[in-house]
């Protein structure tokens, strides 16, 4: 099972995510990606958002490890350290064909209020749910943990 180190920024009261159209769906993500072989997940984490989102961060701190359609999800609070929003040049921007020969689909970063998340397709829910408890009242000191509940 490949871990998928995600990133959760936010400033001025908006959250960085990835617009995402796939196999006729679309939804919105937070930004992040599979960890490579010889990295860490913090490591994982910063190279995901420069390539989804052309932002250089900085980990500030993991806040959960959510299990979301059979795979672990570790996120973490994130600062941006520099880069310009919307430069990303990960495969995700190439609009590839993967290896079974499935289009990803497609990859578009924004910002969006904290405040409309619940209003959006933002996946996990659980996730969503959590960031706008806890950026308005503060994140709590130990990291939280969120299973899947079958639907």
């Amino acid at each position: 099972m490949r871990i998928r180190a995600v990133a959760i920024l936010i400033e001025d009261d908006k959250i960085a995510l990835i617009e995402r159209h796939r196999a006729g769906r679309h939804f919105l993500s937070f930004p992040g990606g599979g960890v490579d072989a010889g990295e860490t997940i913090e490591q994982a984490v910063v190279r995901e958002m420069e390539e989804e989102t052309g932002l250089r961060v900085a980990v500030l701190r993991k806040v959960a490890d959510v299990w979301f359609r059979g795979n672990r999800q570790e996120f973490f609070l994130v600062k941006r350290l520099g880069g310009e929003f919307g430069t990303g040049t990960g495969e995700e921007f190439q609009n590839i064909v993967s290896r079974d020969h499935h289009n990803i689909g497609t990859y578009h970063p924004l910002w969006m209020p904290v405040s409309e998340l619940l209003a959006q397709p933002v996946l996990p829910i659980q996730m969503a749910e959590r960031v706008v408890r806890y950026h308005k009242e503060g994140w709590p000191a130990e990291i939280f943990v969120i299973r899947e509940t079958a639907s």
